[in-house]
């Protein structure tokens, strides 16, 4: 997933027709049978996130069946598993759900027969959601759960026509990391238990329907559709979305779908995406998804892009017009390695997903688009970590976090698991040279190949292959100081950029004697260069400084969500009231969490600043996902409740 950390490099394809349905072996075709067998994760891994027990019985197969129905906002129909009983002993399959209704379970015989099954669904916990459990005395071979989503299911966002970009046919879409899959299948909602699935799904004929699967390019919009994902994966990779959707090639393997009227124009954004396959390809080896279509949501997806296989669901907020953000694409891509073939056990790991993402991602961009972005990319992470990190939080510093730190597992932190996992990694690339460490990685993607592993396995991966193979290059101290301790160590390596360096001498400039960069090096400046600008004002300035940044930039009404997100906190600080109103609009427009927390987070601080908050909120929040709306509300319940500092 991207939802924090400067989006710029996810570049999508040439936008050349389709010639082929996939690419050959020699590319990075999947081959199922050689791959997709070895998930085993030890029955030692505890998920604290979920009531599954996968260590007496894990789901090998899931199978839906499941009608759209956009008036009632609900998903309905069945899921059947095929389960692997671990414990021969076993005679319960505990599954997570939330907020579903539950209407029949039944067990298969072995006569092919079906039998009613008791089940049981707990109270709710407001977090992990409600425990079902089913009794298999027979341990039946296949068990089906006949259920029903609720309109407020956490993992699925329904939108009207209205919230749409064509304005004519309803949309929804499913958002299931961390553990909201539950919300809209039961599952062992867990990433230690990976699986195949097919799903058969209808919805009304003016709806296109997609999965994380084979969705064919060349499907007819017929309100009935088929998918087979062959490939295991975890709960958290699986997705849907249905609506007024087009296909907009980019290669033989890639494409983008979305609305009719954004699909060119996000084609256009993303035509490197071949380019990335092919590059990360000759780094770690093939990709083994089959292929890597790109799906545009409206505005209101939480996060940045989500790394669903074979279909990236990505926020329409980095088709700007000039390829400035597409590093996202370059960030999801790269989770077809690190994440999605090898996958966390449990969100205590997320930064073997994020982190190693994050490190392959910023050499994707190296090798594209050259060391000088992809360090300023560097750079506006670390600087964000530095704004994030601080005493209450030490105890998420450590990328091994420990058992019952993380209490809701969508609250990592972004500096952790992002930027500081990839800031390790390239400190051991510069330790061990970075050949040896790209033979390391991609041994890694080989070895752990769909399967999900914590980071205990990869430490015991990693002496032996990187400590143990090279002494005296890197000291077990130094390793575990960077896994273990809070913080970022003293021996993190430096990454200068001659950029951003006359960006600070150019707003010094500005600051000591009100003499703006000469604008024909200002009009040159890409957004890293405009977000560091910003960035590195004071926490305020005048409403006069404001203005003539203003006149200069046109930073108020900015289309760059990333320069919003940085100028309208600024702006709120400021007392600058002159961006309420273009604030108030972009507030209601995106729906980006990243985005619009920044400035909810500092207008909430004085008593006028939290009426706004509200008074905007409120338009927005039925286009908001629930995930953001859950963030806004927490942000202003706290400030309602705080005592509000005067005017």
């Amino acid at each position: 997933m991207r939802y924090s950390i400067l989006t710029v490099c996810l570049a999508a394809a040439l936008a050349a027709a389709c010639s082929r349905d996939a690419a050959p072996p020699a590319q990075g075709t999947a081959t199922p049978a050689a791959n997709t067998e070895t998930a085993v994760t030890p029955a030692a891994v505890v998920d604290a996130h979920s009531y599954a027990e996968p260590g007496k019985v894990r789901i090998d197969d899931l199978a839906l069946q499941l009608a759209v129905d956009f008036e009632h906002k609900q998903l309905g129909g069945s899921a059947t598993y095929t389960l692997n009983w671990v414990d021969k002993s076993a005679t319960q399959l505990v599954l997570d759900t939330r907020d579903l209704t539950i209407d029949k379970v039944v067990g298969e015989r072995s006569d092919g027969k079906w039998n009613d099954l008791k089940f049981a669904l707990a109270p709710a916990d407001k977090l992990l959601g409600s425990k079902l459990t089913i009794e298999a005395p027979d341990r039946n071979a296949r068990i089906r759960v006949s259920y029903k989503t609720s309109p407020e299911a956490s993992g699925l966002q329904w939108l009207t026509p209205a919230m749409t970009e064509g304005k004519k046919t309803p949309f929804m879409f499913s958002q299931s990391q961390q553990i909201h899959a539950r919300s809209w299948v039961p599952l062992q909602d867990t990433p230690s238990v990976r699986f195949t699935y097919t799903a058969h799904v209808t919805s009304p004929k003016d709806a296109m329907v997609l999965m994380s699967a084979d969705n064919d390019p060349k499907a007819p919009r017929d309100g009935d559709y088929e998918f087979k994902m062959p490939q295991r994966i975890p709960s958290y990779l699986l997705a849907i979305a249905a609506g007024d959707l087009v296909f907009q090639p980019i290669s033989a393997r890639s494409g983008v779908w979305a609305e009719p009227a954004m699909a060119p124009k996000a084609a256009a954004e993303f035509a490197d995406t071949e380019k990335m396959m092919e590059t990360t390809e000759k780094l770690y080896g093939p990709y083994r998804w089959e292929r890597y279509d790109i799906l545009v949501l409206p505005p209101s997806f939480p996060y940045g892009g989500m790394e669903n296989p074979r279909l990236t669901f990505a926020t329409p907020t980095v088709v700007v017009g000039d390829k400035s953000l597409v590093s996202l694409i370059a960030h999801e891509l790269a989770h077809s390695w690190s994440g999605n073939l090898v996958t966390f056990s449990t969100a205590n790991d997320a930064w073997l997903n994020e982190g190693f993402t994050s490190y392959v991602e910023n050499r994707i961009v190296e090798s594209l688009y050259g060391k000088e972005r992809a360090d300023m990319e560097s750079v506006i992470g670390r600087n964000e970590l530095k704004a994030e990190f601080t005493d209450d939080n030490k105890a998420l510093q450590s990328l091994a976090v420990k058992p019952g730190d993380l209490k809701d597992p969508d609250d990592n932190l972004t500096g952790t698991v992002y930027t500081k996992g990839a800031w390790f990694l390239e400190f051991l690339e510069q330790r061990f040279g970075r050949e040896n460490f790209d033979a390391f990685l991609r041994g890694y993607f080989d070895h752990f190949a769909f399967q999900s592993i914590s980071t205990q396995q990869f430490v015991d991966y990693a002496k032996a292959n990187l400590l143990d193979k090279y002494p005296g290059k890197v000291t077990q101290a130094e390793f575990d100081a960077w896994l273990y301790e809070p913080g970022i160590p003293a021996n993190a390596p430096a990454t200068p950029s001659a950029r951003f360096d006359a960006v600070d001498a150019a707003r010094k400039a500005w600051l000591d004697a009100g003499t703006l960069p000469d604008k024909a090096a200002s009009d040159k400046w890409t957004t890293q260069e405009r977000v560091h600008f910003i960035e590195g004002m004071p926490d305020t300035l005048s409403v006069d400084q404001l203005k003539a940044l203003d006149a200069a930039y046109k930073f108020t009404g900015t289309p760059n969500g990333e320069i919003a997100q940085r100028w309208y906190p600024l702006a709120v600080r400021s007392g600058y009231t002159q961006a309420n109103e273009a604030l108030g609009a972009f507030l209601q427009r995106v729906g980006r969490r990243k985005l619009v927390m920044p400035t909810y987070n500092e207008l909430v601080k004085t008593p006028a600043g939290l009426a706004l908050a509200e008074q905007i909120f409120a338009k927005a929040k039925p286009s908001y996902h629930p995930i953001t709306t859950g963030s806004v509300e927490a942000v202003i319940a706290k400030a309602k409740a705080a005592p509000q500092p005067a005017q």
